[in-house]
């Protein structure tokens, strides 16, 4: 199949009495006339059928190290293979990849490849696994589903980071092919959901739970904290605690800082000390593993044995340090299990992200 300019048949959609066709993979359920395109911009009614019209394309593919999607205890210091479409599902606006999630061009997908060509790019890189990333892989479902099984068959991992704002079934297919997910848990109010973002908390939380206790899916979790509008100490209390009652204390939270930007321009950047306050009050409602990012701060971004306290990962932004866990995963003080996926040893990834050229 030609992967350029291709109008893939989508998924999860039905056609209603008047006539319209609904998409049914996310929960805004466009309705679409002919011609006509979804709020993600890459759903289009073309002949009476939905169809995906950015299958393998892509705005650039590059390697960089897993710790930047970000994930901390999925084979630490690896490399992975990233790469975005164009369009988005939600509107966020502090996007920080807007270029990308908001472009209503096609001449941004300047790049293409097939899933089985991406799978071997990644091999022949040296990439642990594959990352659909930048922009929500949900919108291109399914070119990303293609890509994870061509790269299974190389024995290559696939990552998907996601606002995780999908409906039931196409839930099911997406993260049955993940092997693991950064979930962005925006913030945890509906306020912020439909205020910032025009979408709804519930169905994040649905996905959240989803993947925890009905896939063997790796699940992290990202918030990037905005001044003012999500960061009071109330709210960071109560996702915690949630986070702990629902998902259990194993799942790692990256508290991430803020900088103006897309339609956000005016709000300040988020303090360092803002990032260590959600972080401790994530541990003390007994999250194991929490974690800061956008910001250096080696002990926040540091793994440590939630047993007996000792340094197991070392990090100073992206590059990786220490290394105190046996060929097991386990601490080599206490032998505490850390939870994860992780090597015989670390990895060490290229700290810079490398383009890549597709051939």
């Amino acid at each position: 199949m030609k992967t350029d300019n291709a109008h893939y048949p989508a998924r999860y959609w039905h056609q209603l009495d008047d006539g319209q066709l609904q998409c049914d993979l996310c929960p805004r359920h466009c309705r679409l006339q002919e011609g006509q395109r979804g709020l993600c911009y890459v759903r289009q009614r073309l002949d009476d059928e939905v169809k995906l019209v950015s299958y393998g394309r892509s705005s650039g593919f590059c390697v960089d190290p897993i710790e930047k999607k970000p994930l901390n205890h999925f084979y630490p210091g690896s490399s992975v293979l990233s790469f975005g479409t164009a369009g988005c599902n939600l509107a966020c606006k502090f996007c920080q990849n807007w270029d990308m999630s908001k472009s209503r061009e096609m001449d941004t997908l300047a790049d293409s490849a097939g899933p089985e060509q991406l799978a071997r790019a990644a091999r022949d890189t040296g990439c642990r696994s594959v990352a659909f990333t930048y922009n929500d892989p949900i919108i291109f479902m399914e070119y990303a589903v293609d890509v994870a099984a061509a790269c299974r068959e190389l024995d290559v991992r696939t990552v998907a980071v996601t606002a995780g704002y999908i409906d039931p079934e196409p839930r099911a297919d997406f993260f049955r092919a993940m092997d693991a997910a950064n979930v962005d848990l925006k913030a945890f109010t509906d306020r912020f959901y439909y205020k910032i973002c025009g979408a709804h908390l519930a169905p994040v939380l649905d996905t959240l739970e989803y993947i925890r206790h009905e896939t063997d899916t790796w699940l992290e979790l990202t918030t990037l904290l905005i001044p003012g509008e999500n960061d009071s100490r109330q709210e960071l209390d109560e996702m915690t605690r949630w986070v702990v009652d629902h998902l259990g204390p194993d799942v790692p939270m990256h508290f991430t800082a803020f900088h103006p930007d897309w339609k956000m321009r005016e709000h300040p950047h988020t303090p360092a000390s803002t990032l260590t306050r959600a972080r401790r009050i994530a541990m003390d409602n007994g999250v194991r593993y929490a974690y800061t990012g956008n910001v250096r701060d080696p002990a926040g971004a540091s793994t440590f044995c939630h047993q007996c306290g000792d340094l197991l990962i070392e990090r100073d932004w992206h590059r990786l340090g220490q290394w105190s866990l046996d060929g097991q995963g386990r601490c080599a003080s206490c032998a505490t299990p850390l939870s994860g996926h992780f090597a015989d040893g670390p990895e060490h990834a290229a700290a810079r992200p490398v383009r890549v050229r597709m051939q």
